[in-house]
C-alpha cells in the first residue's frame, strides 16, 4: 500500500496531484516537484471580518468559528462508510473521540483545522488519500461579555446560529440572531451616556490572535443608512464606550431607539393616586412619570413639584419643577424621584380638621351627661 504521508501539501493543486498518483504507474512523489514534497503544516492564521446579520445564513458559521465543549460536528470520510455520519460533540475536556484514532483534541480549533488535521492522522497509518470533511451540525449557547455603558455590564446568553435554524428541538421560540445589538439590549440597553457610534466588537482567533471591529449604530438613526449589524461568537466581548464631552448625539433620539432599555425605574412619592417605584420608557418627562403613578390628587402642589436626581459623583441634585400644566421638557433617568407636595390649602384644612376634633369628640361627650329636662320644659 503506498504511503502519501510525505505528499501532504496546503495547496488545493497538490490535491489534485494526489488523486492523479492513484493511476499513475510511478510512485507520485519521485515526480512531484521538491517544494511539493517537504513536510510542514499548514497555516492556520486569519483575519476574518465578523460575517453581517444579513448575511445570514449564507455564512452562518464563519471560517474562524473556534470550537468549544457543547459544539456537535458532522464528520465524513468519502469511500469509507465507517467515518460516514459520524456526529461528535466536543467533550467538557475538549476532545472528541474517533474510530481508530480515539481521543483527538478539537477544542480551540477551528472545522477547517480539525478536518486538515483528521486528514493528516488519518492518513499517516489507516487510509490512503482520505478524503474528510468536517462541518459544524451545531453550535453551543452564545455567551458574550458586554461591558461599558449599558445597564447591566457582564456576561449574558444569547442564542446560537443553529437555535435560529431551527435545528435544535429545545421549542425556544426566541428566533433572534447573536448580533451585537441583540447583546446590548440583552444588557439592559445602553445608557445616556452611550456613544453607540464607535461600540466595539472584540474577538479572539486560533493562535492566540484577536482581532477588533467598531460598529457605527448612530448613522441608522440620524439617516437611512443600514447598519452592519455582525454577528457574534461565543466568547466575543462588546464593549460601549462613554459619550465625549463635546459629542453630539442626541439623548432623546438615543432614548426611542431599539439599544434603549425598555423601560427604566423611578420613584413618585407624594400626592400622587399611586406612589411608589414605576417603571416608564427612556424618553418619558417627569409629568409622563406622575401619569403612570396615577396621577396627583385633587390636594398635590402641582407648581412646586421636587425632582431629585443622583450624580455619578454622588452628588444629589434637587430642583423645583411647575407641573401645573402636565408637560415639562424633562427626561428621566433611572433612580429618578419626584415628590409631589400637598397643597397649602389641602394642609390648613386638615390642620383644621385635626384641631377641630378633639372639640368635637368633647362637645359630643358633654351632651352624654347633660340632664334632659323635666316634662319637656
Amino acid at each position: 500500500m503506498l504511503n502519501l504521508r510525505n505528499c501532504w501539501k496546503i495547496n488545493q493543486s497538490v490535491a489534485v496531484a494526489l488523486v492523479l498518483s492513484s493511476v499513475l504507474p510511478v510512485p507520485v512523489c519521485a515526480q512531484l516537484p521538491p517544494f511539493l514534497q517537504e513536510e510542514a503544516l499548514p497555516s492556520f492564521e486569519t483575519e476574518v471580518i465578523p460575517p453581517r446579520a444579513d448575511e445570514f445564513p449564507a455564512s452562518q458559521f464563519p471560517n474562524d468559528y473556534i470550537l468549544k465543549p457543547g459544539d456537535r460536528l458532522e464528520i465524513n470520510v468519502f469511500g469509507f462508510e465507517e467515518f460516514t455520519g459520524l456526529l461528535k460533540v466536543v467533550l467538557p475536556d475538549g476532545n472528541i473521540t474517533m474510530p481508530l484514532i480515539g481521543s483527538f483534541k478539537a477544542a480551540d480549533k477551528t472545522p477547517t483545522e480539525v478536518q486538515q488535521e483528521l486528514t493528516i492522522l488519518l492518513e499517516k497509518d489507516y487510509l490512503v488519500e482520505p478524503v474528510v470533511t468536517v462541518t459544524l451540525e451545531s453550535s453551543r449557547p452564545v455567551v458574550v461579555n458586554v461591558a461599558g455603558e449599558v445597564e447591566r455590564p457582564g456576561p449574558v446568553q444569547l442564542n446560537s446560529l443553529t437555535t435560529n435554524l431551527g435545528r435544535n428541538n429545545q421549542g425556544n421560540s426566541d428566533r433572534r440572531l447573536p448580533t451585537v445589538s441583540a447583546a446590548v439590549i440583552a444588557a439592559g440597553g445602553v445608557t445616556r451616556r452611550a456613544d453607540i457610534s464607535q461600540i466595539v466588537l472584540r474577538r479572539s482567533l486560533a493562535g492566540g490572535k484577536s482581532v477588533t471591529t467598531t460598529i457605527n449604530f448612530w448613522e441608522s438613526l440620524q439617516s437611512d443608512t443600514i447598519v452592519q449589524d455582525l454577528l457574534l461568537q461565543d466568547g466575543d466581548s462588546v464593549f460601549v464606550p462613554r459619550l465625549a464631552a463635546d459629542a453630539t448625539i442626541e439623548s432623546k433620539l438615543l432614548a426611542r431607539s431599539a439599544l434603549a432599555p425598555e423601560t427604566v425605574r423611578v420613584r413618585v412619592a407624594g400626592e400622587v393616586k399611586r406612589p411608589g417605584e414605576v417603571e416608564v420608557t427612556p424618553e418619558s418627562s417627569l409629568s409622563s412619570a406622575v401619569a403612570i403613578a396615577g396621577g396627583p390628587t385633587v390636594d398635590a402642589d402641582l407648581e412646586e413639584v421636587r425632582f431629585i436626581r443622583l450624580t455619578e459623583e454622588g452628588v444629589v441634585e434637587e430642583q423645583e419643577v411647575d407641573l401645573s400644566t402636565l408637560t415639562d421638557n424633562y427626561q428621566i433617568q433611572e433612580g429618578d424621584v419626584i415628590f409631589v407636595p400637598r397643597s397649602g390649602r389641602a394642609e390648613r384644612l386638615d390642620y383644621a380638621g385635626r384641631f377641630s376634633g378633639p372639640i368635637r369628640a368633647l362637645l359630643d361627650l358633654l351632651r352624654v351627661f347633660t340632664p334632659l329636662p323635666i316634662g319637656g320644659n
